[in-house]
């Protein structure tokens, strides 16, 4: 069992040298966008901070079904 538990931690910590260097990108293009088109990428912000909220949403659920489970 912990062979499978240090497999995923691997991965895990893969996943998130990965993301911190995809966040750098993000960041990039977020910048791109407000200089060229503060308008437009306010808006599209507006909309990605929207979807974000219903993710968070759905990720609070997940918690409290986890926490169901352990009691």
């Amino acid at each position: 069992m912990k062979k499978n538990k240090n497999n995923y931690l691997e991965i895990i910590n893969t996943i998130e040298r990965i993301r911190s260097k995809n966040n750098v990108n993000w960041m990039d293009v977020l910048r791109l966008a407000f200089k060229h088109a503060p308008k437009e990428a306010s808006q599209l912000m507006k909309k990605v901070n929207s979807e974000d909220k219903r993710i968070s949403f759905l990720l609070k659920k997940l918690s409290s079904i986890k926490k169901d489970f352990n009691e």
